[in-house]
């Protein structure tokens, strides 16, 4: 849900100040909320905490900035790598100014591990692709899909291989998994992990805050997950692994496409062919098979869907932000032409008549 915001903004009314109309909006909002039915679809216009109000002034003035710099004239393009809410402000405020924009926004990344695949490899690669940046990071794996023919090994290896993560100070060098940047951070995941598991999903391991100082998350590989939970359906931006079991190839490709991002995908098989066959079902900007998703200067690199548009870096990179213009130069009139564009033109007054 995005931010709250206030309905209107000409709150100030000259003569009062605005009290009166702030108190008629008031009692308004009141009578609007004791006529709905409680419930988890109750919810109010307005900011709720001071800490809320606080975010939405917030909000707002970054937007307002955000608009007017994409709106001054030396501005010709623009590019976000952000969230999606910030993601929509700039591509309404470029699409406003009629500039072009390319947003690199979330992802939830499918991570499909096949049957003939090398499970201990692909397990490895699986701690590695989701634990990085303590999961902070948009092409990190988020959703495990795998094939129910290795499910209960390439499982066993997995948390395995999560438990044995050092959670501590990211300077330290021994450390493998580090705090999480902000404190709502590690809210949200709390959130996701406990309406997974009121929703079916089994916690393997992890599932809890660590004490002390610094936003500490325990790793947390949550198994029976699926469309319709939090864990699998939302980005989850921190140490949170949703694992899922497929019944064959084609309820893989049906799990990998059950999402509203679509930036990486990550297929492991013992046949190269087999995966990028099924890589060409699944709907993402990048494919990566037998391998973690990473970005590469040497290749294009963007999103489908929710997960953005256009391309950063190679050389599609620079296309994007460069103009394709057209020359037709000629030493002398081309007169071959002119007599062609004056034929077709009197060809159509003809046909008018």
């Amino acid at each position: 849900m995005g931010l709250p915001r206030l309905a209107g903004h000409a709150l100030r009314d000259p003569r009062t100040g605005g009290r009166e109309r702030c108190a008629a909006e008031a009692r308004s909002q009141r009578h609007r909320q004791r006529a709905r039915p409680p419930g988890p679809l109750r919810r109010s216009r307005f900011p709720r905490t001071p800490r809320d109000r606080s975010r939405a002034r917030r909000h707002r003035r970054t937007s307002r900035a955000t608009a007017s710099l994409i709106e001054d004239d030396r501005v010709a393009a623009v590019t976000l790598t952000g969230s999606n809410r910030a993601g929509a402000a700039v591509g309404a405020a470029a699409g406003r100014a009629a500039k072009k924009s390319v947003l690199e926004l979330g992802g939830s990344d499918a991570f499909v591990v096949l049957d003939d695949a090398d499970v201990e490899a692909a397990a490895a690669a699986a701690v590695k692709a989701r634990f990085t940046n303590s999961g902070q990071s948009c092409v990190c794996a988020k959703r495990f899909i795998v094939t129910a023919a290795v499910a209960a090994e390439l499982t066993a290896a997995f948390v395995a291989g999560v438990e044995a993560l050092r959670v501590g100070d990211p300077r330290d060098r021994d450390t493998q998994v580090g705090p999480l940047a902000r404190d709502d951070l590690r809210a949200a995941i709390q959130r996701q992990v406990e309406e997974s598991v009121a929703a079916g999903a089994r916690l393997l391991t992890g599932g809890n805050p660590l004490p002390g100082e610094g936003c500490f998350y325990q790793p947390t590989v949550l198994a029976d997950t699926g469309p319709g939970m939090p864990a699998f359906d939302e980005e989850t931006f921190g140490p949170l692994a949703a694992l899922a079991v497929a019944r064959d190839d084609e309820d893989a490709v049906r799990l990998a496409n059950a999402s509203s991002y679509g930036l990486g995908l990550s297929i492991w098989t013992a046949d190269p062919g087999r995966g990028v066959a099924l890589a060409r079902r699944v709907t993402s900007g990048a494919a990566f098979v037998n391998a973690v998703v990473a970005s590469d200067p040497r290749l294009p690199f963007g999103g489908t869907k929710r997960s953005g548009y256009g391309r950063e870096l190679a050389a599609a990179g620079i296309r994007e932000f460069t103009n394709t213009r057209s020359y037709w130069v000629t030493a002398r009139p081309d007169s071959a032409r002119t007599g062609a564009l004056r034929d077709l033109s009197s060809a159509g007054a003809e046909q008018r008549q």
